[in-house]
């Protein structure tokens, strides 16, 4: 997407310091698999962010997307400050009333980032085709 300089998977939204792939699996820590994204202010906006975000996945299905169920696969936005959260929280508002659907979008302070193991970084390159159908 134009504006976007880099983004790094990991986990966010659990209880567990350092978690990993095999423990965010188990559902016990509860975290989220998470997308870090930095972006150019000057070429893109938050707002442009999360309606891209929005328009890629089903944001009504709660627990999974697609074929990955479970509490990790929620849809979740962790934002970095209030501002951030208030945009986050109109737009969930603004897609529910279009869609006349409860968005399940969990929008919540960022508390901590846990990047994930090498492996998972550009997963959907690394595999060509891998699981994700967007």
């Amino acid at each position: 997407m134009p504006g976007v300089l880099d983004t790094a998977v990991g986990y966010c939204g659990g209880t567990t310091e350092h978690p990993t792939y095999e423990t965010v699996c188990s559902g016990r820590t509860g975290h989220a698999e998470t997308v870090e994204v930095s972006f150019d202010p000057e070429k893109t906006t938050y707002t442009e962010l999360l309606k891209h975000f929005f328009s890629i996945h089903n944001p009504t299905q709660g627990n999974r997307q697609g074929f990955n169920i479970g509490s990790q696969y929620r849809s979740a936005v962790f934002c970095s400050d209030d501002q951030q959260l208030a945009e986050a929280e109109a737009l969930k508002d603004a897609i529910e009333k279009q869609v006349k659907r409860k968005v399940t979008t969990e929008i919540a302070p960022l508390k901590s980032f846990w990047r994930a193991e090498d492996y998972h970084q550009q997963y959907y390159l690394k595999r060509t085709g891998g699981a994700c159908r967007i």
